[in-house]
Order: C-alpha cells, then structure tokens, then sequence
C-alpha cells in the first residue's frame, strides 16, 4: 500500500507541535496554516511583530505557523547577529527539542519576494534542507535570492527592536567567533548561557488571532 509521504510528514509534525491527535480524519491535523497570519515576539529587548503571507512561499509559511503553535521558538537566543546583514535564529534551547525536528525538512520554495530589509525567510544549508532556522533581512540582500532564499513573510511592527539585538558577538564559525551553531544543537542553551551570556533571546512566540 503507498503511503503520501507528505501527510506523513504533516502527521510527524503535528505529533511534535503537540497538535490533537487525528480522530478518523486526518483533516483536523492537515488544515493549511491561514493565507496570511501574524506572530507576536516578545523578546529581552522588545517585541516585533511578523506577519506571514503564505503565496509568498507555501511550504516556508506552513513549517513557521506549525514551529509557532509548538512553541519552539521559545527561549530561542539570536545566535547570529550580524549588522548591515541579517539576525538569524531558530535553534531550540533544549537539545532534544532540537534533535526531534532536526531531520523535518522541507522541500523548498520558488523565490517569489526579494530578501529586502524587513524579510524573513528559512535558512538552507542546500537543496531542500530547511528545518526551523530563519533569518530576518537587516538591510535588502537581493544577493540572497538567486541563491533560492524564499522569504516567506517580513516584520510589521517592531523593526527597531530586531535592529537593536546585540550583535557584539559576530558571526558565526568559521567567518567569525560567534556561537557554534554544532554546539548550540548538542547542548543548547546551557552552552550559549555560559559561553555567549549576551545575547537576546525569545521569551515568548505566539500566532495572534486572524482577522475575521
């Protein structure tokens, strides 16, 4: 018997996000995320606010509101702030949080919007190898698209509190001595605690209410 192997993923996904488990239809745990939503950052350094819009980039914009209603991001550190670049995050605190969805790729996106200043977008370590790691454009980075960075939504309210995050540390390895993101995925926030006590993190994520 063949198996989609796509609603297998969305299956394994929604058992990680702590969705309700399907009861003899899988349609509860399928339904798409909303054409358009909006998430709510509370950060130690302020809020801003991302609003997502899903023809921008589909399989981008589902991963993101699935990794929201988990919580993921949650007490997640900016590991990788780097000025006039981009502000990078998305590495759960909890290494084997980090381990479960480390293997959940997602196939990629055409790239349908600009990496401009604002953009958010997944990042890739090539083909079809998203996960849970996002960026946030600090300045347009056009560069970005021919090498198929598909933004999938951009910060709405709060743009100045994504520009403040501290960016004392750098990059990350080997262009800079920033935090090791290896090492962030084997020990989490302990590592980043002791070694990078700095940097800003998440201390809340949240889907706000769609719109009527």
């Amino acid at each position: 018997m063949s198996t989609n192997p796509r609603l297998v993923l969305v299956l394994a996904v929604a058992a990680l996000c702590g969705c309700d488990k399907p009861a003899g239809s899988a349609t509860e745990v399928v339904r798409p995320a909303p054409e358009v939503y909006r998430a709510s950052f509370a950060t130690s350094r302020g809020s801003f606010v991302v609003e997502v819009t899903r023809s921008w980039a589909p399989e981008g914009a589902e991963r993101f509101y699935r990794l929201l209603q988990a919580r993921f991001y949650d007490e997640a550190r900016f590991f990788r702030v780097v000025r006039n670049f981009v502000v990078q995050f998305g590495i759960n605190g909890d290494p084997a949080v980090e381990a479960r969805w480390s293997n959940l790729t997602i196939a990629d996106d055409p790239v349908k919007q600009s990496n401009l200043r604002g953009t958010i977008t997944f990042a890739t370590s090539g083909p079809n190898t998203r996960t849970t790691q996002v960026f946030i454009n600090l300045k347009d980075n056009a560069q970005l698209d021919q090498r198929g960075f598909a933004p999938f939504g951009k910060v709405v309210e709060g743009m100045e509190v994504v520009d403040r995050l501290y960016s004392g540390y750098g990059d990350s390895p080997p262009r800079g001595e920033g935090p090791d993101q290896n090492l962030i995925e084997t020990q989490g926030n302990v590592y980043l605690e002791s070694k990078f006590p700095m940097l800003n993190y998440i201390k809340r994520a949240r889907i706000l209410e769609t719109p009527k």
